[in-house]
């Protein structure tokens, strides 16, 4: 019934394609003086809202419903250009442009160009974030859409990337690299993230083959801009899930951005089927300024205070599951209550200096500390029995069997303190055909952690989360740790024009930590072709990408830290093509990418929700090959809309593991499984964002999320040793929007009122999780009085609507 029901939905809200066509279509290339494509060309038509970008051949096309109107192009490093179109009918106009250096302007660097030609990443289309609907609401969201991105938790802001776990992810804002806590057990607990949407300018995602000036992480990057604003303004945020509020101020030399979020998901927590009093508060200030002291130095300043503090008090818990023929159910009886306590903050200084326009130095100073606080004191007393349906009798009464009974306890008294200070310098400079790179950091980071934390399990059996193969299962852990790394990092990277149509960047990076007392070495290579007869580009990668331990992968399940453990290693390569063409009345754009990675080093962990449990002292090898594919465009006018599917297969063998098979005339061998199924193995992802306008008005429209990712690997608690025999099935979600924009260009009649006050007020009606699909992210391990083990699924949050207005005053004066 539920697939039926999304079937119709999906066809309906196709057929809604191709209303509202454009008078005039614009179309053109984007050259710089020398006849040189330029890609990311923001092309906008004025007081229509109107916008789009060049592709990578330059290429645009934008749409005016007047035939008298301007148009402005503007990218990074360019003087602005306007052009006034002034048509008799409407049609089609050719105009190809050509854009000025600006050599003044330092934000608006040549480098920069070069260096968004030759990436093997993906720009985000900004505007989407605010119109995707999310239970988070984060920026992330809008990464779980991309290809090679893997989530089965819409409360987590955390994504695995192309095999890899969340800690292998890489996020950068200005050029300044962001830590995440660790102590974070639950999705639930999980505050705002560092990025805050609303001061983006700019922002790129690269799933793999990522450059040599990003760090030393294994999966991905994340690299975000917040730049000059076009002018001052006040805008807000206010749903039923948080509220916040964004002020950009700009004058001749100086802009400043100042945001205010908060967070209280309430409501969606409730829909859980632990109940009780929830109290979730999170909140988030975060300033940027820049200074622009003359024409060739700029400074500049970003700080964050980010508070979080979640408390539960669990009253009880009923969880139903299995099949119809066998259906079982848990009730639990709750008493004490869990708080955590998030704090961080900290800011950093840059300098940048460009005495020419092909040459600059940017030197960065920062400190980041966080304080992680977890108190918990929690006691269950659970009845597990057996659904029996009696359909012989009037209104088919059920029948529970009882299957086991018991109670338990836990406490928990843990905080950890985290700090990282660093300095690093980054040069550019472009020399005839070539653009060169170097880059020079130095980072301590301290940690203070003390944990204290015991679980009292009764005599019927009750057992706790899945653990792993290693794990020491005491159940009291008590252990102080301090722990100081420097790190040394440095890189140079050449990007250097082979022909017209040909580009090629070849970097190495070098890391030396004190803790492991090694130099790593990682070479990258990067090769881009565009044909010149059509709109494609081919693009080659190959590359070393290695990772130094951190005090999350050090530390085991007990709490006791193994300093010998090696740096992991990944040899990567990828080949890719993206195409833009015409189809289906839009320009569409198609990519894909297959990829291979093969890792001699790896540490082998667990995931019980967001929380990665590691078996520090143990090495593995593994092996993860994969097909990205994605295609996107306006299919309705103004609109983005994209689809995209990922074929995965990730593996490891760890080294030294075996275990004893007993044969059945009673003597036993040794058994080695060598390859299994890493706990990220998701096979398959889907996921749609699709865009519309309601037929009774074109500033109603339609926002519609899907999801959907394949089972993953989990098991069983107390095995021998580490397997891939049990599974958590398939994630399956649809989120969707609907909006009424008052104040849209396109409407004739506006609400006097907003008009005089605002620039925009958008409001939204969303409806989280629409078919009310119970999707599990973990387990709760337990046995019934014959010792039969059973896994009891840990469900995610069910329907829920939620409300918003978004809104832009008009400039202050």
């Amino acid at each position: 019934m539920k697939g039926s029901i999304l079937t119709l939905f999906i066809i309906v809200l196709t057929a809604l394609l191709g209303f509202s066509q454009p008078l005039v279509k614009v179309s053109g290339i984007v050259t710089d003086k020398y006849d040189k494509a330029l890609p990311n060309v923001t092309i906008s038509v004025l007081n229509q809202r109107e916008s789009t970008l060049s592709d990578n051949e330059g290429k645009y096309t934008i749409y005016s419903r007047q035939t008298d109107f301007y148009i402005k192009y503007t990218l990074l490093g360019y003087h602005s250009t306007m052009i006034h179109f002034k048509e008799q009918n409407a049609g089609r106009v050719e105009k190809n442009v050509k854009m000025e250096v600006d050599i003044n302007e330092l934000e608006q660097v040549t480098i920069t160009n070069k260096l968004n030609q030759l990436s093997n990443s993906n720009t985000i289309n900004i505007k989407d974030i605010g119109n995707l609907p999310s239970a988070t609401g984060n920026f992330e969201r809008i990464l779980k859409t991309l290809p090679g991105v893997s989530t089965n938790n819409e409360l987590s802001s955390q994504y695995s990337v192309r095999g890899g776990n969340f800690d292998e992810n890489l996020i950068y804002v200005n050029d300044i690299e962001i830590h995440r806590p660790i102590l974070i057990r639950n999705a639930q607990q999980e505050g705002i993230s560092f990025i805050n949407a609303d001061f983006l300018s700019r922002i790129k995602f690269s799933a793999g083959g990522f450059d040599s000036r990003y760090g030393d992480k294994l999966s991905s990057v994340v690299d975000a801009k917040y730049e000059k604003p076009d002018s001052s303004q006040i805008s807000s945020n206010l749903g039923l899930l948080g509220a916040n509020m964004t002020l950009k101020s700009v004058d001749n030399n100086n802009f400043y951005l100042l945001g205010l979020r908060y967070k209280n998901a309430l409501s969606l927590l409730q829909t859980q089927d632990i109940k009780g009093i929830y109290k979730p508060n999170f909140g988030d200030v975060q300033f940027f300024f820049q200074k622009e002291v003359n024409s060739k130095l700029y400074l500049g300043f970003l700080g964050n205070l980010n508070l979080g503090q979640f408390l539960l008090e669990p009253t009880n818990r009923e969880t139903i599951f299995g099949t119809l023929e066998n259906q079982m159910r848990l009730k639990i009886d709750y008493l004490g209550k869990e708080i955590d306590k998030y704090t961080s903050y900290g800011g950093a200084f840059t300098t940048t200096f460009s005495p020419r326009n092909d040459f600059y130095i940017k030197w960065i100073n920062s400190y980041f500390e966080t304080r992680e606080r977890e108190h918990f004191d929690v006691e269950g007393a659970y009845i597990f029995s057996q659904v029996v349906p009696n359909f012989t009798t009037i209104g088919n009464k059920v029948i529970s069997v009882n299957r086991g009974i018991g109670a338990y306890l836990q406490h928990a008294r843990n905080q950890l303190n985290s700090r990282y200070l660093s300095s690093e310098l980054k040069i550019e400079k472009i020399l005839n055909n070539h653009q060169f790179s170097f880059g020079l950091r130095v980072e301590n980071s301290s940690f203070k952690d003390y944990l204290n934390e015991y679980h009292l399990i009764d005599s019927a059996g009750y057992i706790l989360p899945y653990q792993g193969k290693q794990f020491n299962l005491e159940q009291t852990i008590k252990v102080q740790n301090n722990l100081e790394i420097n790190t040394f990092t440095t890189y140079i990277q050449d990007s250097y024009s082979l022909t017209k149509y040909a580009d090629l960047q070849v970097g190495v990076r070098a890391n030396f930590n004190t803790l492991t007392q090694k130099i790593m070495m990682s070479p990258r290579l990067l090769l881009a072709y565009r044909p010149p007869s059509d709109n494609k580009i081919y693009r080659f990668s190959a590359g070393i990408y290695q990772q130094a331990p951190s005090y999350r992968t050090i530390r085991t399940y007990d709490g006791e830290l193994f300093k010998a453990q090696k740096s992991q290693r990944s040899y990567n390569f990828s080949s890719s093509l993206d195409y833009a063409f015409d189809g289906l009345g839009t320009r569409l754009k198609f990519s894909s990418e297959a990829y291979f990675k093969y890792a001699d080093k790896l540490i082998p962990y667990v995931v019980n929700n967001v929380r990665i449990n590691y078996l520090a002292d143990q090495i593995a090898k593994g092996r993860t090959v994969g097909l990205d594919l994605g295609i996107g465009g306006e299919f309705v006018k103004d609109l983005l809309s994209h689809f995209r599917i990922s074929f995965m297969y990730a593996d490891q063998d760890i080294k030294g593991d075996y275990y004893i098979n007993k044969n059945s005339n009673g003597t036993t061998n040794i058994v080695y499984p060598g390859y299994l199924k890493r706990p990220t193995d998701q096979r398959i992802n889907f996921s749609a964002f699709f865009q519309d306008r309601l037929i009774k008005g074109e500033s109603y429209k339609v926002h519609l999320n899907l999801l959907y990712g394949t089972r993953l690997p989990v098991s069983a608690p107390f095995g021998e040793r580490y397997s891939d025999d049990f599974y958590i099935p398939a994630y399956k979600r649809v989120d969707i929007g609907f909006s009424k924009d008052f104040l849209d260009d396109q409407l004739t009649r506006k609400p006097r009122l907003l008009n005089k006050y605002f620039n925009s007020f958008k409001a939204y009606v969303e409806v989280f999780n629409l078919l009310d699909i119970q999707n599990t992210v973990s387990y709760l391990w337990i046995k019934d009085i014959q010792n039969t083990q059973f896994a009891v699924p840990n469900y995610l949050t069910g329907r829920q609507i939620n409300f918003k207005i978004i809104l832009n005053l008009k400039n202050p004066k």
